[in-house]
């Protein structure tokens, strides 16, 4: 299974347009121990011809022309390798790249029930792009499952969708949505021929039996890094992690250092966590707990 991290950052990249934060300010003005990322996104294939998009981040665009697989085959007016998206969550950062994927043909997109219903009451996704060529809304099995091409065709991985402690996205809040199991998922993937095995979880409001599982039988785990504290966003007039379901890296480092994985990586990265610096003390913790801190371009082979 071949793995690109198209983005690591949270909602907003790194640096964020609106933000002056230490971290964003030491970025723009030259700092060598800091790199830009822009909103977490991941590709895998098992061939290196049919591409997976794990999240639609809102700088989808920039992603695809940074990495020439995911270009249009050449020779072909129109096209792309692009297979299929698979959506952990309804938060504007994972779902916004769908609309530009509506230039294209019909492409699957896998998502819970509940996730697409979310879509469609908070922002009518699903119904406005039906304009265009649309969606195949497929929903994600719980056991692994092989994961099929756009044609219905066998493309060599396999995935299952598994629960994680989160919540409905902030659009709403105020409309009595109730958290449910089918609001945030995340996703093992495993390549068929070789057995290497992905678990990808951007967003984590705890470690929990289901979670904990997950993490005790992967290669590779890329894990939600947003924040290092619980109250990292406050001093810039923000919300607390927990208000917005993300377990502080400083808190789930023991959980999560429990995996095997002989690779683990924080993605999705909030513009201010301190773990950005790749001087810090809490890169260096990190390090030590045997974690990376993503950076957009990185690859796997699984």
């Amino acid at each position: 299974m071949k793995v690109r991290l198209l983005g690591t950052a949270a909602g907003g990249a790194f640096p964020q347009w609106n933000c002056g934060c230490a971290n964003c300010r030491a970025l723009r003005e030259g700092s060598a121990r800091l790199r830009p990322r822009s909103q977490c996104a991941v590709a895998v294939s098992a061939d290196g011809a049919r591409w997976f998009l794990l999240n639609a981040s809102p700088d989808l665009r920039a992603q695809i022309e940074s990495f020439p697989p995911l270009w249009p085959p050449a020779g072909a007016a129109r096209g792309t390798p692009i297979e299929g998206v698979l959506l952990t969550s309804g938060d504007l950062d994972k779902v916004l790249g769908l609309w530009l994927l509506r230039e294209g043909g019909r492409l699957p997109v896998h998502a819970t029930a509940r996730l697409r219903d979310t879509l469609e009451q908070g922002l009518r996704l699903p119904s406005a792009l039906e304009r265009w060529s649309g969606f195949d809304w497929r929903e994600p099995p719980p056991s692994l499952a092989p994961l099929l091409d756009a044609r219905g065709a066998e493309s060599g991985l396999a995935y299952a969708a598994f629960p994680v402690p989160g919540k409905p996205p902030r659009y709403l809040e105020g409309t009595g949505a109730a958290p449910s199991p089918g609001d945030c998922v995340g996703y093992r993937i495993v390549d068929r021929a070789t057995g290497g095995r992905l678990v990808f979880a951007p967003d984590l409001a705890a470690v929990d039996g289901v979670v904990a599982r997950e993490i005790a039988d992967c290669d590779a785990l890329l894990v939600d890094g947003t924040f290092w504290t619980e109250d990292e966003m406050t001093p810039l007039g923000g919300r607390p992690a927990a208000a917005m379901a993300h377990l502080p890296v400083s808190s789930s480092l023991a959980a999560l250092g429990a995996s095997p994985a002989r690779t683990r990586i924080f993605v999705h990265v909030n513009n201010t966590n301190p773990m950005l610096r790749e001087d810090s003390p809490e890169a260096l913790a990190a390090a030590i707990a045997g974690f990376e801190v993503g950076v957009d371009g990185r690859e796997l082979e699984l």
